[in-house]
């Protein structure tokens, strides 16, 4: 289990992250606009924008032990149920750092956990914000095609 953070490292963890997500809306033209959301646990919504799912979200969180991030993927498949799960389970052995997640809706996430003693690691925000750009845009369409196939008749 990794350690819990002091209040001081956790102010750290804070400014690091908000510095380097700001970097993000400077430099990375998929990152459109990054929000603090929350003080207590400190959190950000972060805007994206891509090609095979246009606009998109991240929430950044960080706790006591680690940064949750998650994005919201896919609502619950329409058709195609099994197939659907099964391709997106197949998909989750290729990823890294993270993992396709079901909610009590239904709604698919694309969820990770970083411990914070990794947090000030050269280019772990933008490894996570990459990850969570790329696998979202190699995998979108599939997913709806198959979940949503009617619709792409």
């Amino acid at each position: 289990m990794s350690e819990l953070s002091t209040p001081q490292e956790l102010a750290e963890h804070d400014a690091f992250i908000s510095a380097a997500l700001a970097t993000q809306v400077l430099q990375n033209s998929a990152v459109v606009a990054v929000e603090r959301i929350g003080e207590t646990p400190p959190s950000w919504y972060i805007r994206l924008s891509g090609e095979a799912k246009e606009n998109f979200s991240a929430e950044f969180t960080l706790g006591q032990r680690s940064l949750q991030f998650e994005s919201y993927f896919i609502p619950a498949p329409e058709e195609n149920v099994d197939v659907f799960y099964r391709h997106l389970l197949v998909r989750n052995h290729k990823l890294y750092g993270m993992a396709f997640t079901v909610r009590d809706d239904g709604g698919i996430y694309l969820e990770g956990r970083l411990p914070n003693r990794m947090i000030p690691e050269p280019d772990e925000i933008d490894r996570i914000l990459g990850s969570l750009f790329t696998y979202t845009e190699d995998m979108f369409l599939a997913a709806a095609k198959i979940g949503f196939a009617s619709r792409f008749r």
